[in-house]
């Protein structure tokens, strides 16, 4: 992975974790970041789906996660924690190389450093979300990404200890995105990136 140095972050050790629950847009607005800042980006969850892929799921499908087979492998998962284990070793390597976006479900519990962002949304708002992305009607989109976050949010809970989407200790900023575009989000927190994460500098500004 080639590693980007834009005139903003050259010099800086920058490690930022985004982090949300399905159809918060942390996925979109952290890419944006890492091309805008000269940042790399790593995905646990397009890790997670790599995995899947080389045991035979079709994981490169578009929605793939709140499909029967997405679910299968969350089952999966959650009966050996080893798919989960080796994502998460990849992510805390990756991390310590700096000058990194991390889209991540786990990194802000897990890696004891860094600028971390939780993007909040309301279950409906979501829903709404997922289901004009992957097509699907609202009540569906709402029932996979329940049953998505049950799932994930036990694995977590006994792997690591941590309550995804109740427990927000690790976070130094909390955006809420409900009346929000995905514009205004990225505006947002390019404000940040400039104001507080570059200008102060994120090793003064972690809570770990």
């Amino acid at each position: 992975m080639t590693r980007l140095k834009s005139a903003e972050t050259a010099g800086k050790d920058v490690v930022i974790c985004i982090c949300g629950m399905a159809g918060s847009g942390k996925s979109t607005v952290a890419k944006r970041l890492a091309k805008k800042y000269g940042l790399r980006y790593y995905s646990g969850g397009d890790a997670l789906k790599a995995l899947a892929a080389e045991k035979g799921y079709k994981s490169v499908e578009r929605g793939w996660w709140e499909t029967a087979e997405g679910l299968h492998f969350l089952k999966r998962r959650d009966e050996n924690s080893k798919f989960d284990c080796i994502v998460d070793k990849r992510l805390l390597k990756e991390a310590k190389k700096g000058n990194i976006i991390l889209d991540s479900w786990t990194m802000p519990w897990l890696l004891k450093s860094g600028f971390k962002i939780w993007l909040e949304a309301s279950p409906e708002k979501r829903a709404k979300r997922i289901g004009q992305r992957d097509h699907l009607d609202l009540d569906k989109a709402l029932v996979a990404m329940r049953e998505k976050e049950k799932r994930t949010k036990t694995i977590y809970k006994r792997l690591y200890g941590f309550s995804l989407g109740e427990d927000f200790a690790p976070f130094l900023l909390i955006l809420d995105t409900n009346c929000l575009s995905a514009e205004e989000v990225f505006r947002v927190l390019c404000m940040v990136m400039d104001n507080v994460i570059l200008k102060k500098g994120i090793s003064h500004l972690s809570k770990h």
